[in-house]
């Protein structure tokens, strides 16, 4: 297959799966004008009608639905057979990658001249957000995403935890009650955090042998924001529930003091997901590799 024709099939592939020129032609790095001449070419050739085009979305005819279904796995195959073949060394091009503010500040990041420096042609656009994007959507290759997955059309493969513990700074437990069981979190100043997307407020369980303990308290302040939330333990506004690699250099500084330590709090699945639809290539399975071995090697985030 002549390698015009296969790069005007994968443009098209992802028209569809993204239901824009425009978004398409960000994902391949090609321009949007070579891209509409790749499908007006393609149309001609097959003698059909691929794509229904209006001012406010671009989605498939029924010949195009059909031919579709069959292109996308002759790209998959041709995918698959580059993966075996290509050497690594050369691995180049843009990866899209999502993930949450904790994983990427304190996990991700600090590691990724590792990364680049064994794969220096790879770019990498690293988003940070709390809301489960549309990975196929907004063209993004892989995410790593805390909590349960539960869109049917993404690969997920779990990769570690986000470990919470229970901290509050000095001076607020200077002058704070005794605290030596969760029930006396009842009579403390406890700040609240709600997740942005869902609105739905943070709770846990506290674990100490066999004895569990879940945490239903009515905050005294709430916040949605993950700095803003720690900034106000920080301040002496009382006591919160943070994942511990956000906290770490707080406690290491003595800013922070972590309470009720003998008491185990409930931890976050961390997996990480792709499309179906999508299979890997080689560099974003690079990366997808890269990033399972730095959680397995890390013992505040891998899995239990």
């Amino acid at each position: 297959m002549a390698l015009d024709r296969l790069e005007a099939i994968r443009a098209f592939c992802r028209i569809v799966e993204l239901g824009s020129f425009s978004k398409a032609s960000e994902v391949l790095g090609v321009a949007k004008t070579t891209i509409s001449g790749q499908i007006q070419a393609l149309e001609e050739r097959l003698g059909m009608t691929l794509l229904h085009r209006s001012t406010r979305r671009v989605y498939p005819t029924t010949d195009g639905t059909a031919y579709y279904e069959q292109v996308k796995i002759l790209l998959e195959n041709f995918d698959d057979l580059e993966n075996l073949i290509q050497d690594k060394s050369t691995l180049r091009g843009k990866i899209k990658i999502e993930t949450t503010a904790p994983l990427g500040s304190n996990l991700l990041i600090p590691a990724l001249p590792d990364f680049l420096q064994k794969y220096p042609e790879i770019r990498l656009e690293i988003r940070c957000s709390e809301r489960a994007v549309d990975l196929i959507q907004e063209g993004v290759d892989c995410a790593l995403r805390g909590g349960p997955v539960t869109e049917p059309d993404l690969v997920c493969k779990p990769v570690g935890q986000m470990r919470f513990c229970l901290c509050a700074a000095p001076r607020y437990l200077n002058n704070a009650p005794e605290l030596s069981h969760p029930r006396d979190l009842a009579q403390h100043q406890y700040i609240g955090f709600r997740f942005p997307v869902t609105d739905k407020l943070h709770t846990y369980t506290l674990k100490n042998g066999d004895e569990i303990y879940n945490v239903e308290l009515s905050p005294y302040l709430t916040f949605n924001n993950a700095d803003v939330y720690c900034n106000a333990s920080l301040a002496g506004l009382g006591i919160i529930a943070m994942p511990r690699a956000s906290v770490q250099r707080y406690f290491e500084s003595g800013e922070l003091v972590e309470v009720l330590p003998n008491w185990q709090t409930s931890s976050m699945p961390i997996s990480i997901v792709y499309p179906y639809s999508r299979r890997l290539s080689a560099r974003v399975r690079a990366f997808v590799d890269w990033a399972t071995s730095l959680f397995e090697n890390n013992p505040m985030w891998g899995k239990d």
